[in-house]
C-alpha cells in the first residue's frame, strides 16, 4: 500500500466534470460504456479517498442529476 497523495480538491467543494464520464463497469446501475455524466455537469464532492495500490486521490461526486460517481482528479475541475 502506498501513502495517500495530497488531494487537489476537498470535501464539499463545488466541481464540474472536465470530460464525459462513461461507466467502466464499476457503476452497477448503468450499462458498461454508457454515459454517466456529460461534460461540464456541476456537482459537489461528498467523499475523498485514495486508491490503495497507488495512493492516488479518488472522489465521490454527487452530480446535478443526484447520481453518485467515483472520479479521478483529471476528470473534474473547480466550478
Amino acid at each position: 500500500m502506498n501513502e495517500p497523495k495530497r488531494a487537489k480538491f476537498e470535501w464539499g467543494q463545488k466541481v464540474m466534470s472536465a470530460i464525459e464520464i462513461f461507466n467502466d463497469g464499476s457503476h452497477p446501475e448503468a450499462a458498461v460504456d454508457s454515459l454517466l455524466v456529460p461534460r461540464a455537469t456541476p456537482g459537489e464532492i461528498v467523499n475523498v479517498g485514495a486508491i490503495e495500490s497507488t495512493g492516488d486521490p479518488v472522489y465521490i461526486i454527487e452530480f446535478a442529476n443526484k447520481q453518485l460517481v467515483g472520479v479521478y482528479e483529471d476528470e473534474i475541475v473547480r466550478a
